[in-house]
């Protein structure tokens, strides 16, 4: 099969040295929305749907994370800007540093953000066992129970509009293109070439995250020469949404460091 890039939707805002945010599974370029008003005072931030996501096109639905690197290359080219920050969450945060490996002379630093290597077997385990059971039981069932791993409990009684509109934006992306991207996050283990990056990099998770833990990300911070670590107390995976202030503020101090 050809490896080759496609026409993602992209926005640009602010002005500054340039900032790419990568989304993660089944969500879209707004999953940054409550961070880019912040962010674009310091950067000129760009941020897009990854193909088959939001208003993003696909080709076929098999696509891999090499491909996902083309696209977002594409977009640098189209962009015009010579060097970037790149910073990822959950699958984001596996394609911005596979993209900063492949074209290091593009990324000024990395951010990897609510992401994950260094999984153990019973680790990978419980990641495929919510694929096969997505494969039985179909998205939208499984996922509604998994809410209570992506929000504070505080969070989901007191928004819940927030928490439904994300459950409602994936089970509206093509349930193929969701599988097919879930099972890129299952299968990309980045420990045996995290230490290959030369870019700083800044790790940054929640305290709660299960999937992608403290513990994990001090594994991971380890191996790369030059690293950050910030757990933020308290939240899980989506703190995009819960705590866009605090997300935003570490990547501005870390990235004008």
């Amino acid at each position: 099969m050809t490896i080759s890039s496609v026409d993602c939707y992209y926005s640009i805002n602010g002005s500054g040295p340039p900032l790419f945010l990568i989304h993660g599974i089944g969500a879209a370029e707004d999953a940054w929305r409550f961070m880019v008003p912040g962010l674009s005072k310091y950067f000129t931030v760009v941020t897009y749907d990854l193909r088959g996501h939001g208003k993003s096109p696909v080709t076929h639905k098999n696509f891999t994370l090499d491909e996902l690197v083309l696209d977002l290359e594409r977009i640098r080219e189209k962009t015009q800007f010579e060097k970037a920050h790149f910073a990822g969450h959950s699958l984001g945060g596996m394609i911005a540093p596979a993209y900063a490996l492949k074209f290091p002379e593009r990324a000024i630093s990395v951010g990897l953000l609510s992401t994950v290597a260094g999984r153990s077997e019973e680790d990978s385990k419980k990641v495929w066992n919510v694929i096969h059971e997505m494969e039985k039981n179909g998205i939208e069932k499984t996922l509604q129970t998994l809410t209570d791993r992506w929000f504070t409990d505080e969070f989901i009684k007191n928004n819940p509009d927030l928490v439904k509109r994300r459950l409602k934006q994936v089970v509206d992306t093509d349930p193929e293109v969701f599988l097919n991207v879930f099972k890129i996050y299952a299968k990309t283990e980045m420990f045996p070439w995290l230490k290959n990056i030369s870019k700083p990099c800044l790790l940054l998770t929640g305290e709660h995250d299960g999937g992608c833990s403290p513990k994990h990300n001090e594994i991971m911070a380890k191996e790369i020469k030059d690293s950050k670590l910030v757990i933020l107390p308290k939240y899980k995976h989506s703190f995009l949404i819960e705590a866009p202030n605090e997300v935003a503020e570490s990547l501005i101090e870390f990235m004008n460091e």
